[in-house]
C-alpha cells in the first residue's frame, strides 16, 4: 500500500484555467502486484487495461482514476478588446458684421459737398467741387466660420446721383460724383489654412461691384468711400444720393 500511495495524506488540487482551452484531466493507473500502467492506450494498452480489469476482478491489484471536465467558453476568448467612439456634432453656417444699434448708424451724410462759388472764380472752375469728399466706417466685428463671399456693390455705376436735376449744360456740368471704395480686414484666401494676413476688396470710381472669396476669418473691418473731386465740370445744384451693400455670404 505504502508504495501506491505514498504518504499518510493524499491531497487533491483542483486547478480551472480561464485562458486558451487547456487538456482536462483523464487520468487511468494500475498496480498490478507491482506492475505500473499509467494512461494505456491504443491496441496494447487495450489489451493491457482489460488484463489490469481482469486481475482487480480477481483480487489482485488496484486501480486510480481521476477524470475531470467543465464546459468551455461560451465564445472565443479575447484577450484584448478595442473599441472605437466616434464623436459627431455640428456647427451653422453664420457671418457677422455689427453695423451699430440702428439703421441711422449705416446713413453716411456728407452734409454740404463744397463748389467753388465765389464771383472771382474763373469760368472754367466756377461751380466745381473744391475738394473730396470721403467717408470712414470701421467695425470691430466682422467674419464667417467658413468659407465664404465678401462682397460690395453700388445701387449705381455713376456713384452719388442728382435724381431732381433739372436742365443743364452737359459739357459744362453734370449730375453724378462718382466714388470708389476700398474695404479691409484680417483673412486668408478661401480653402487655405494658414494664418491670417491683410484682405481688400476695392470698387473703383468706374465699377458697380466686385467680390472676393475668402476662408474664415474674423477680425475688425474699416471700410473707406472716396469721391475725388470733380474739376473738369460743374456741379448742378441739388441733392445726392447713393447707396453701398455690403453682403457676408458663407458658400
Amino acid at each position: 500500500m505504502k508504495k501506491i500511495l505514498t504518504g499518510a495524506v493524499a491531497a487533491i488540487a483542483l486547478v480551472g484555467i480561464a485562458s486558451p482551452a487547456a487538456a482536462q484531466t483523464n487520468q487511468r493507473h494500475y498496480n498490478i502486484a507491482g506492475i505500473q500502467l499509467t494512461n494505456p492506450t491504443g491496441f496494447g494498452g487495450a489489451i493491457a487495461q482489460g488484463l489490469a480489469e481482469f486481475a482487480i476482478a480477481g483480487g489482485v491489484g488496484t486501480r486510480y482514476t481521476a477524470v475531470a471536465d467543465a464546459p468551455s467558453d461560451s465564445e472565443s476568448a479575447t484577450p484584448t478588446v478595442t473599441t472605437t467612439f466616434n464623436l459627431t456634432g455640428s456647427v451653422n453656417k453664420d457671418c457677422s458684421f455689427y453695423a451699430g444699434n440702428n439703421s441711422n448708424a449705416t446713413n453716411i451724410d456728407f452734409g454740404v459737398i463744397g463748389v467753388r462759388t465765389g464771383n472771382n472764380e474763373n469760368v472754367n472752375s466756377a461751380f466745381e467741387m473744391v475738394g473730396p469728399a470721403f467717408a470712414n466706417i470701421e467695425t470691430l466685428t466682422a467674419g464667417c466660420n467658413f468659407n465664404n463671399e465678401v462682397s460690395i456693390t453700388k445701387n449705381n455705376v455713376n456713384g452719388l446721383v442728382n435724381s431732381a436735376a433739372g436742365g443743364y449744360d452737359t459739357d459744362e456740368f453734370q449730375a453724378n460724383i462718382p466714388y470708389s471704395v476700398t474695404a479691409a480686414w484680417t483673412g486668408v484666401s478661401v480653402n487655405t489654412v494658414t494664418s491670417g494676413t491683410g484682405q481688400s476688396l476695392a470698387v473703383s470710381t468706374s465699377q458697380l461691384g466686385n467680390t472676393i472669396q475668402q476662408g474664415a476669418w474674423r477680425s475688425n473691418m474699416t471700410i473707406n468711400f472716396n469721391a475725388p473731386a470733380i474739376t473738369n465740370k460743374g456741379l448742378v445744384a441739388g441733392n445726392y444720393a447713393g447707396s453701398t451693400t455690403l453682403v457676408l455670404s458663407a458658400l
